[in-house]
Parts: structure tokens; sequence; C-alpha cells
């Protein structure tokens, strides 16, 4: 599976000619839903889906199910729930995104694990109960501490960690959390820059 990574949360997947993007939202490249065959979107907020590229965008979009994304029809999806968006086999998990400040934002939330072998967990760091070989690692948000990013890639202990959510950092603070995640995670880790892939 080639990984590449977009601005923010967005991450396109492909494998034998099928194109799996998740969480394209409204900083993320249009490059990224390019030739697309299915959509993931963790969670309603404008930083994860942008709704009005993807109303446009004619393929399958699959969301939680109780997610608010006027204007856009979704395929619902529940925690623990197994489908197979553009042939790649998907597990939802998790269900609620975290905590910012007095119990807010209190959204539904899902994490998605695609063939057994990737974990993107949108905004939560619920952590699944089988094995990760590739984690995509929150880096910073308004309701995210880099000690609980640091605890998170501890505790699912993935083979590789990569980061996501990371275009409200300035420079010196991308130096930072990669010097931090880096330093605890030790050779896992990797900062793609948007646009850059990892290839299988």
């Amino acid at each position: 599976m080639r990984i590449t990574k977009y601005t923010h949360a967005c991450v396109r997947l492909e494998h034998d000619g099928r194109v799996l993007v998740i969480d394209p939202g409204i900083w993320s490249e249009p490059a990224a839903l390019a030739g697309a065959d299915a959509v993931l979107v963790t969670h309603e907020h404008a930083d994860h889906a942008d709704v009005l590229r993807l109303a446009g965008l004619g393929v399958p979009v699959y969301a939680p199910a109780e997610a608010d994304l006027p204007r856009l029809a979704v395929t619902g999806v529940s925690a623990g729930e197994e489908f197979t968006p553009a042939g790649f086999r998907v597990r939802a998990v998790g269900g609620r995104h975290a905590f910012i400040y007095g119990g807010q934002p209190d959204c539904a939330n899902l994490g998605y694990l695609v063939e057994d072998a990737l974990y993107h967990p949108g905004d939560s760091l619920h952590v699944p109960e089988q094995p990760v070989e590739t984690l995509l690692v929150p880096a910073q948000g308004s309701w995210l501490k880099l000690v609980e990013a640091i605890d998170f890639v501890k505790a699912v202990d993935p083979r590789r960690a990569i980061a996501i959510h990371d275009a409200q950092l300035n420079e010196r603070g991308l130096a930072s959390v990669n010097g931090w995640l880096g330093g605890k995670a030790g050779d896992r880790y990797r900062y793609l820059t948007p646009g850059e892939s990892l290839k299988p």
C-alpha cells in the first residue's frame, strides 16, 4: 500500500490501481482526491471533511452514522463495523471526538484500521485492540497535549508512526514536535511533508 500524506490529516492510500482517501479537509490539496475511488471521513469538522469538494466528487463517502455533514450524501458506519470501500478492508473503531474543554466538542469520531495495517484515529487517541503496523499519530490540536501523543504511540506500539494533524504548527513548533516524537519513538517515527509518499 502506497501512503501519501497531504496537508493536515489527509492521507491517500493506493494499491493495485485503487485509491482510498482519508479526511480530505479544507486545508488539504485537491490533488489528494484525484482519481479517488472512495473517501473515509473520521468526523464532521471542516479540517477533516471539505463538504463542498466531496459533494461534487461523485464517489462513495463513508462517515460516522451520527456525523452532521449537511448536503453531503454519505454511507454511515458505526464502531465495530467492517466494510470494503474501493476494495480496501476497513474496520471502524472508537466512537467520540476527544474533548477540548468542558466536555466539548462531543461529536462522533471513528478511527479507521485499513487492511489490518494502517490506523487513522481522526481526532481521538483511541487505542485499537489489534496490532498496528502504521499509526497516523496526531501531532497537534486544541484537544491534544504532546505528552498524550507520545503516550499514544507507546500504547499502540506500531512498527512505524507518521505525523498527521499538523497544519497549525509553524516551523519551530513542528521541529519541537518532531524532536520529541522522534526522540521517544526512535527510528520508527517519520514526518512526511505534504505530497510525500511511503512506498510498500
